[in-house]
């Protein structure tokens, strides 16, 4: 739980600088909460995973050119190309590398068939392709206001994300092979 809040640190710092300032500063507060993470992290001696530093270089690139042109369009785009370049990495990685991606990092956790792992590693490419245009259409839609989208980046994509890992847990709870016992000891007979 400590580790899930501590990810979030610089969403839940936006959204309380937007609440009482502007999305300006909310982008400001972000970043130096991401370079904040780093430099804990750092300090602490703790590894620094390959998200803390994709999610840094996202948001100093696209917060940073908010801040400097003072557009907010930028800071907008930014969850859009989170979760596209996630998608990517998920779809690169398996169909020009030949890598799963996911089956790498969960496989010592969960035994799948190869074919699961692919359906698992394609659903989840898919989920972060349709947040990212969602996330574009609360954006720049028209439809809603800064304070909404804002909610939706806080709020809306955090429970799709709950909902889809609730429905990808009851949809691999039917597809994890189960352990056969082989590296239990066998009871001897007297």
């Amino acid at each position: 739980m400590k580790k899930f809040l501590f990810d979030l640190f610089p969403l839940i710092l936006f959204f309380l600088a937007f609440r009482f300032y502007d999305i300006y500063t909310a982008t400001a507060v972000a970043m130096a909460a991401g370079v904040g993470q780093i430099i804990w992290l750092k300090l602490r001696g703790k590894a620094i995973e390959a998200m803390h530093w994709i999610n840094l270089g996202v948001i100093v690139v696209f917060g940073g050119a908010t801040l400097l042109l003072h557009n907010d369009a930028f800071i907008k785009w930014k969850p859009t190309v989170l979760y596209w370049l996630f998608a990517g990495i998920l779809l690169v990685g398996r169909w020009v590398f030949g890598r799963n991606l996911l089956q790498k990092v969960m496989g010592g956790q969960i035994s799948l068939d190869e074919a699961v792992w692919n359906k698992l590693n394609a659903s989840w490419a898919g989920f972060f392709i349709l947040s990212g245009a969602l996330n574009l259409y609360v954006a720049f839609s028209g439809h809603f206001t800064d304070a909404q989208w804002v909610n939706f980046k806080v709020f809306g994509l955090m429970a799709l994300m709950l909902v889809f890992v609730i429905a990808q847990s009851i949809w691999l709870g039917r597809h994890i092979k189960e352990d056969t016992g082989a590296s239990l000891p066998k009871k001897e007979n007297p």
